[in-house]
């Protein structure tokens, strides 16, 4: 949200269960603790890699689904039912807010497969010392945004006012360069950032440089959990019925690749890079390879399910008329919908787990995942008498004409209700 920002119209009402909360969530504040505390404990003490592996998962999709309620104001603001002011009470352009389409959702089991053997193949015929050192580079890029990303809003909230004190530079800058590939000249550079940011972003090259060189265990989470906290808080599904259509494409995907092939484990085993989180099971070095007994379970399997967990979230404070400005992280409000279908993935979690170790074998986890997301939720929503509300759900920005001009309006909105609000510049 701009600092500028003054002035705000919203179509949502407040109700008396929707209120912006005075308290803290306790179990957003666990899950915050066990983050934390798992991966400080988990060095120097060996927790059961099966504790270790629900607790700390469990904790990244509550976390990043409940950031992801932040979609809805920014929604909003799309939409205009927010609008944005600049310091001279003039009305700021809504940024276009995308989400993913049904055609998206069909192709991408297509693309994820082309790319996973693409890897399989470069491990094959290539030097896989100069693959994994390209990968490690790209991760290492990527991986200190979504680490800068993560950990600024926490160190602007420690160092107060002076963490949130911005720095605005604006420049144009000439080029002779070719047009068609690097745009039209003069670039105009443009950056808006706060000091938290900007100690952030160092703090975050810092620990990339460190996890380059060690490539440690515990450097490799790091990285992971920032990737599936910044996917599951900012991508948003669009409907349920995408997300249904996305889950049932990576549910064949998963088992074709894991059982009809030895792509997937192979790729898995061969890529060093921060595209699963690591449990040991062991603290204690082998002797031969001098390197810990390590268990992964890749991002896919907690990034994916947890997109569609944060769209039931967010339906869920769709359906108690929770505010959409500002967001609350902290919000009580039911959620019905959130918390079946977590217990149904901790359930499914375990089950792969449980058919893991008994048969001594890798298992594709979105084969147990996906029953249990999409049963779940049916369940709740034929439960409530809600199925044909949770299908009309939706979080686009759709257009439809009127006269013969195009109005934007959205599904969701069950109530005209107009507020003017005044923030403290």
């Amino acid at each position: 949200m701009s600092s500028s920002a003054a002035e705000t119209t919203t179509k949502e009402p407040q109700e008396d269960g929707a209120r912006v909360s005075t308290s803290k969530n306790p179990l957003l504040l666990l899950s915050y603790t066990l983050l934390i505390g798992l991966w400080i404990l988990t060095q120097n003490v060996l927790v059961p890699y099966v504790v270790h592996l629900l607790l700390l998962v469990t904790s990244l999709i509550y976390v990043g689904c409940h950031w992801s309620l932040i979609l809805r104001e920014e929604q909003a603001i799309s939409r205009g039912d927010i609008v944005l002011t600049d310091e001279n009470d003039a009305a700021i352009p809504p940024p276009p807010m995308e989400t993913m389409r049904k055609e998206d959702a069909m192709q991408f089991p297509l693309i994820g497969s082309a790319a996973l053997f693409s890897l399989y193949m470069a491990f094959k015929f290539l030097n896989k010392d100069y693959v994994k050192l390209l990968i490690s580079f790209y991760f290492c890029a990527v991986g200190c945004l979504a680490l800068t990303v993560t950990c600024a809003p926490g160190l602007e909230t420690i160092m107060g006012k002076m963490g949130k004190k911005r720095f605005h530079f604006d420049k144009k800058i000439s080029h002779p360069l070719p047009s068609f590939i690097f745009g039209e000249s003069p670039w105009d550079l443009e950056v808006d950032i706060s000091l938290g940011e900007v100690l952030s972003f160092f703090a975050s090259v810092l620990f990339c440089g460190l996890y380059f060189q060690k490539r440690h265990w515990t450097y490799n989470n790091v990285l992971g959990m920032s990737f599936c906290l910044q996917g599951i808080e900012r991508f948003s599904l669009g409907t349920y019925k995408i997300g249904a259509i996305l889950l049932v494409g990576l549910f064949f995907y998963d088992i074709f690749w894991v059982f009809g092939t030895e792509v997937m484990v192979t790729v898995a085993k061969n890529l060093d890079g921060p595209i699963k989180i690591l449990f040991p099971r062991s603290l204690t070095p082998d002797p031969i390879t001098n390197k810990i007994n390590l268990s992964l379970l890749g991002l896919g399997d907690i990034v994916i399910p947890g997109f569609f967990l944060a769209l039931l979230l967010r339906f869920d404070a769709n359906n108690a008329k929770v505010p959409v400005y500002p967001t609350d992280f902290h919000a009580k409000f039911p959620k019905p919908y959130f918390h079946s279908c977590l217990i149904a993935y901790i359930l499914g979690l375990g089950t792969t787990l449980y058919v893991m170790i008994v048969f001594e074998a890798a298992q594709p986890a979105l084969l147990y995942l996906v029953p249990a997301c999409l049963g779940s939720s049916m369940l709740c929503a034929v439960m409530r008498g809600e199925v044909a509300l949770l299908f009309a759900y939706s979080e686009e920005a759709e257009e439809k004409e009127d006269e013969g001009e195009g109005e934007k309006f959205e599904d969701t909105s069950k109530d005209e209700v107009s507020k003017e609000m005044k923030k403290d510049k």
